[in-house]
């Protein structure tokens, strides 16, 4: 096959509906924001003390960079393959090219449920987060699992989960230059805790550094998926990226180095603040390290308002990604047409946003500790869409070895394939972490909200048309078979 039919092939997604086009309004900095904010959430204001605890100062920060260099190599897999391949949708194209539509669908239900568990949580976890600062306990309403749910902090989620829905359909461009401000604002107050580490943090404070050997270290291994998902939201938004495919792929590595070194930053300064019983007692460490080092209440205010920075950025590019992923599953006759319907005048997938963010403005809710259930459950989603991406990376690798690949890692000899197979062994050892009697292993609940959801995707995974083999038309027989089967989608 020349490299014509492989440009060609990979130029533009097929339609299903006559319901407009994507906007390419993504810059450079707005795309790295995008994923940068995509990880940079929450966990890290509560989880840090428990990860120094568990692992010592060094300890802790080791494991956080091992994490990233794992997570950088799937990166690099997927910075090859945004750039060959720049469709709304990411792993659906991906994994649909080297493995088949069922094969497609698996991965992509997958990363759909993560991204959706996890915006279901950024509900919960904003109201959690100014609860520091005000009290939200007005108005009880019921209990769930031990959880009392009050109307003014129920209130607090859902509201924002309208108005982060409205902005993403209003178009993302605006959505792109919100996660751009928010993003830079939570790096700001990064910064200033840099700063106050320096001038008021101690080294003796960061003792122990290293605690409970491998143990301790593998400890805090485990929670790498969680806290690096969303890389890979850039993918889902290639065609609304107005950047050069390879420098799209290089942002997305990118994203996830300056993850990990916030990640390994706040670890450092918030043990050089904070004594180890401090960090077990405070139910948000980095703020109170920054209350700590500034020796005022207001600092530690100023945190928690970086917290609920990365809840949004995190909540506004995983519902970005989750909606372009659905509309490619419907676009590609896997999920009900009308999940691939564009806005007409703003050009964003419409009525996925609006289901996500139905889902969004209900969750709070149901309380804190069931949307914890849905999250456990959602992070072996994620992992399992990028295995299969990963194994898609070497397959195309092997059988289109001059498929046009404007960003190639490792270049052209084998290198690129060691760094494909590599992926494969990540991922599928972070997947052996969640199996029960492992150091993630799920409880019963998350297993049980995971199997609903696969359960649920069995319904539609039986309609998918049989018979489309993988390669670089298996787009354009799956639109026929479609087509054939639902004659009034054919645009």
């Amino acid at each position: 096959m020349n490299r014509s039919e492989n440009t060609a092939t990979s130029a533009a997604p097929a339609k299903i509906t006559d319901s407009g086009q994507f906007k390419r309004s993504l810059g450079t900095w707005s795309t790295l924001a995008l994923g940068v904010g995509a990880m940079v959430g929450f966990g890290w204001v509560t989880l840090v003390g428990g990860w120094i605890n568990d692992a010592g100062t060094l300890g802790a920060a080791s494991a956080m960079l091992a994490g990233g260099v794992m997570m950088a190599v799937v990166a690099f897999v997927y910075s090859e393959m945004v750039a060959a391949m720049p469709k709304a949708g990411g792993e659906h194209n991906y994994i649909l090219r080297a493995m088949g539509p069922r094969w497609s669908f698996i991965g992509s239900w997958g990363i759909t449920g993560g991204y959706a568990t996890v915006v279901a949580f950024e509900a919960v976890a904003l109201p959690t987060a100014l609860e520091y600062v005000i009290p939200l306990d007005h108005l009880h309403l019921w209990t769930v699992s031990d959880s009392d749910v009050f109307l003014s902090w129920a209130l607090v989620g859902a509201v924002t989960a309208v108005i982060i829905t409205i902005i993403n359909i209003v178009g993302v461009k605006i959505a792109g230059s919100f996660q751009m401000f928010v993003v830079l604002f939570l790096f700001l107050i990064g910064f200033l805790q840099i700063f106050g580490s320096l001038n008021a943090g101690e080294v003796s404070m960061m003792e122990p550094l290293f605690s409970n050997g491998w143990a301790g270290f593998f400890t805090v291994l485990v929670v790498v998926p969680f806290m690096f998902v969303g890389f890979d939201v850039i993918p889902q938004t290639a065609e609304e990226v107005n950047l050069p495919p390879k420098k799209t792929g290089r942002i997305a590595f990118i994203s996830v180095i300056i993850a990990a070194a916030w990640y390994i930053m706040i670890i450092l300064t918030v043990s050089s603040a904070l004594t180890p019983e401090q960090q077990a007692n405070s139910s948000l460490p980095a703020a109170d390290a920054m209350a700590t080092l500034f020796s005022s209440e207001f600092f530690g205010n100023l945190m928690v308002a970086a917290g609920v920075a990365g809840i949004v950025t995190s909540w506004n590019s995983l519902q970005m990604g989750a909606s372009r992923l659905m509309y490619s599953l419907a676009q590609g006759g896997m999920l009900p047409a009308w999940l691939g319907k564009l806005h007409p005048k703003f050009g964003t997938p419409v009525n996925a946003l609006l289901v996500l963010g139905a889902v969004a403005t209900i969750a709070p809710f149901f309380g804190h500790k069931a949307l914890g259930w849905i999250v456990d459950a959602g992070s072996p989603m994620i992992v399992i869409a990028y295995f299969l991406v990963s194994i898609s990376f070497v397959i195309l690798r092997i059988r289109e070895p001059k498929m046009n690949r404007p960003l190639r890692v490792g270049g052209r000899g084998n290198f690129g394939v060691i760094v494909g197979a590599t992926a494969v062994a990540i991922t599928a050892f972070l997947i052996t972490l969640y199996v029960p009697g492992m150091p993630a292993g799920l409880s019963i609940e998350p297993w049980i909200i995971f199997g609903v959801w696969w359960l649920v995707g069995a319904v539609f995974f039986v309609g998918i048309p049989g018979g489309v083999k993988p390669g670089p038309n298996a787009e354009e027989e799956l639109m026929e078979k479609v087509y054939a089967r639902y004659p009034h989608r054919r645009p």
